[in-house]
């Protein structure tokens, strides 16, 4: 279930942390080859999912 992007913050391993406008949050790495987010490594990328839609598992889990 998507929900909005309302911010990010770094958990106290340096992750960066997608904190959704439900409450949730969501870790985002750019791991790759297996997770390829560029973006979360520049305020400017993680800025600009700021207002767009992410799934969050947990909503997601509690409608199903």
């Amino acid at each position: 279930m998507d929900r909005r992007v309302v911010g990010f913050r770094q958990d106290v391993a340096g992750e960066w942390v997608v904190v959704m406008e439900c409450g949730h949050e969501r870790h985002v790495r750019h791991d790759p080859p297996w997770t390829v987010r560029e973006w979360v490594l520049t305020e400017a990328g993680r800025m600009s999912w700021v207002g767009r839609g992410m799934e969050c598992v947990v909503c997601a889990g509690e409608a199903g």
